[in-house]
């Protein structure tokens, strides 16, 4: 790792950022990389093939654009191999860094000795789901089997194989459960600064579809020995909904925000479910 004589790192960090017809996100999304406080920065855009102004946008900032297909986890693993940077930290295009984030992971990675981090994040946009979406990932900061780190050193990341190609959706889960099996449960930290996860005006028709297209993926998630633990809670309503009840100030501040995240979710849910059952038919 790199450092100066104040002990200040100086080590580089890949940002790479999967995209397809993101041409209303990636330019937020370069902004608040490049106006992180931390600035020994590469970016990498690695697009799938975007017939909309996804490369054109990114080429603007003068950052570096490949194609690559054919899912999300095929682009960052391509993006890794690309990297010149010591730690890597994944994005989608629909996502904001707060100022600090890159300082915090780099300071509490190199002096903590983790070898990964979990970035907290926030959902933001406008209407009613999103409201929903909002205040259901406000219930999981700081639950360990459902967020998923992001940030890695990158001799860990190639030592994993990177994330498997096979899975989209869960392929998130998948990566930092088998890092855990490889280096110990403590190997995973996290930051206390945000994410801003750009919903913008969510349909609740799309994300049933999304988490449809997962659920198909599912199937080869749960049979892999290192995700058996926490498929046990992730896939259990009642563990989830047990997160939300714990709460029932904050579930309840906005009753019909909160009725309707329990409704989404249940949808959400089912529609994993039937997925998955697709996917064995």
């Amino acid at each position: 790792m790199g450092t100066t004589n104040n002990n200040m790192t100086t080590s580089l960090i890949s940002i790479i950022i999967t995209t397809k017809n993101e041409a209303m996100n990636i330019g937020a999304c370069i902004e608040s990389v490049k106006q992180q406080t931390y600035k020994n920065i590469e970016v990498i855009i690695v697009d799938n093939n975007s017939s909309d102004k996804t490369k054109e946008i990114a080429k603007y900032y003068g950052v570096t654009v490949y194609d690559k297909g054919p899912e999300r986890s095929a682009q960052r693993n391509f993006g890794a191999k690309k990297a010149k940077g010591e730690y890597l930290l994944f994005l989608d295009a629909d996502m904001i860094l707060t100022l600090q984030v890159v300082e915090q992971c780099i300071k509490i990675l190199e002096k903590d000795g983790f070898q990964a981090l979990v970035i907290p994040e926030k959902s933001i946009g406008t209407g009613f789901w999103t409201k929903c979406k909002a205040l259901e990932r406000s219930f999981y900061e700081g639950v360990d089997w459902i967020e998923a780190a992001r940030f890695f050193d990158k001799k860990a990341f190639r030592d994993l194989g990177g994330y498997d190609e096979k899975l989209t959706g869960p392929e998130d889960f998948d990566l930092p459960q088998r890092l855990k099996l490889r280096f110990g449960i403590d190997s995973i930290g996290r930051v206390s600064s945000y994410i801003h996860h750009n919903e913008g005006i969510l349909s609740l028709k799309k994300t049933l579809r999304k988490k449809f297209y997962y659920g198909k993926k599912m199937a080869l998630y749960m049979k892999k020995k290192e995700n058996k633990s926490a498929v046990v809670k992730q896939g259990n309503i009642f563990r989830r909904f047990g997160l939300f009840f714990a709460k029932p100030a904050v579930l309840f501040h906005d009753p019909v925000v909160g009725l309707g995240m329990l409704y989404m979710k249940t949808l959400e849910m089912v529609a994993l479910a039937l997925g998955a059952l697709s996917s064995k038919i």
